[in-house]
């Protein structure tokens, strides 16, 4: 029969995993940002699986630290089995031989107000808003600056969402992957322009260094964002647009889009770690080691495991 434990995230771990003795552990205790990899290294250790849904550029793009140990392990660990990278990378593999050459990639999430919304989810992002960090842009690593650079898309069904910078893994990850990459960048936004329009003027703080970090105000910034529920709805939405020269040597552009009702957008990021897990549980021997989750679900997988949501 399913048991349940309770521990503290902070608390030594390899006396509960040797007790439970789990063959798969899935890490979803936000914000990475401030985490190292000891939850990873404990089921290492204890001989069994590991993935996480983070989404902190460092934390995703660093687990390869433990690739080795993970081998001589047999097992596997897998970060960032989320919309970023795992979902954004599928999109791309999927669209990428319609390319001759991908040159540009731009994409963003925006989130609907009326959607359970977590303290850990927003002390991630507001740890880089109005912080700089660097992205590919024009062939060079430019450095930007977080919930800045307003830009507006407009969606079907959704009308127009607001976006800003945000640092994710796939900003250090897809320029390897994506050698012809000259620019790529990644917004998100909330659906109430107020809100959005707030925190980017907050974000200024940070950025004069007027405010080290907004992460201190996240549990009074998350009460407030729910007192404007009623002004959005329960629909969020996804795009990217990749931009290039096609096969025929002329230029060439792609735009999709996703749309999720009645409140289902957090599941979306929910499917690969789903997936993981069951393909385990079926007996299916995915390679081995500590690697991000790239190359582990293409985009008709994921596309088939939306079908029961309202997008």
């Amino acid at each position: 029969p399913p048991e349940a434990v309770a521990l503290h995230i902070a608390a030594p771990l390899a006396p509960v995993l040797a007790r439970c003795q789990p063959a798969l552990v899935i890490h979803t205790t936000g914000p990475f940002q401030t985490q190292d990899f000891r939850v990873a290294a404990a089921c290492i250790a204890q001989g069994c699986h590991y993935v996480d849904l983070a989404d902190a550029r460092a934390f995703v793009s660093g687990i390869t630290a433990l690739d080795s140990a993970a081998q001589a392990a047999d097992v596997l660990v897998v970060s960032g089995a989320s919309s970023v990278p795992c979902l954004t990378a599928a999109l791309i593999d999927f669209y990428r031989p319609r390319f001759a050459r991908l040159t540009d990639v731009a994409y963003g999430i925006g989130a609907a107000q009326q959607t359970n919304r977590g303290l850990a989810t927003t002390s991630a992002v507001l740890s880089y808003v109005g912080k700089p960090f660097l992205t590919r842009l024009n062939g060079q690593d430019r450095q930007v600056f977080g919930w800045q650079d307003l830009h507006a898309v407009r969606y079907p069904e959704l009308g127009q969402r607001w976006f800003g910078n945000c640092d994710i893994p796939d900003l250090t990850l897809f320029p390897a992957r994506y050698p012809d990459l000259q620019s790529i960048r990644f917004a998100a936004g909330h659906e109430v322009p107020f809100l959005h329009f707030g925190l980017w003027a907050m974000s200024w703080l940070v950025r004069l260094r007027l405010l080290p970090t907004l992460s201190a105000f996240a549990p009074a910034l998350l009460k407030l964002a729910f007192c404007f529920d009623r002004l959005g709805s329960s629909r969020s939405g996804f795009h990217i647009n990749l931009k290039g020269v096609g096969q025929n040597n002329k230029p060439m552009e792609e735009q999709f889009f996703i749309v999720a009702r009645s409140g289902h957008g957090p599941m979306i990021p929910c499917m690969p770690a789903i997936l993981l897990a069951k393909a385990l549980a079926a007996g299916q021997r995915p390679e081995r080691g500590a690697r991000p989750c790239l190359d582990r679900i293409d985009w008709p997988t994921y596309r088939n495991a939306l079908r029961g949501l309202d997008s």
